[in-house]
């Protein structure tokens, strides 16, 4: 599957939805460097793309990035508002507050 996608990097499909497709198969072969990449390339091309920056969320939060994770859930929280993504943002700010609550339980060092 991820031999397919990158097949269409560079061509007019190429866009945030190739590149978010991209990071999810990344990172179901755990390979969270490259999902990372992948989901930042969907954001900076859409930036209201709220999918993608719940899975950069998600990705960082596996890659135990919990900071820059709950900044990719904030943004992504932001995107899915001025979407009307209500789900989304339903979502994103339940694994804020549990990222929020972590970080502060004792003897927890965020990251």
């Amino acid at each position: 599957m991820i031999s397919s996608l990158e097949k269409l990097l560079g061509t007019p499909r190429d866009g945030a939805l190739l590149r978010y497709s991209l990071a999810l198969e990344y990172l179901k072969a755990k390979e969270l460097e490259r999902a990372l990449g992948y989901f930042r390339d969907a954001v900076a091309r859409d930036p209201l793309y709220s999918a993608a920056w719940k899975g950069l969320g998600r990705a960082l939060h596996d890659a135990g990035r919990d900071t820059e994770a709950l900044a990719a859930y904030r943004n992504g929280v932001d995107a899915a508002r001025k979407k009307g993504d209500r789900q989304a943002e339903k979502e994103m700010t339940v694994f804020m507050r549990r990222l929020e609550r972590a970080a502060q339980a004792p003897g927890r060092d965020p990251k």
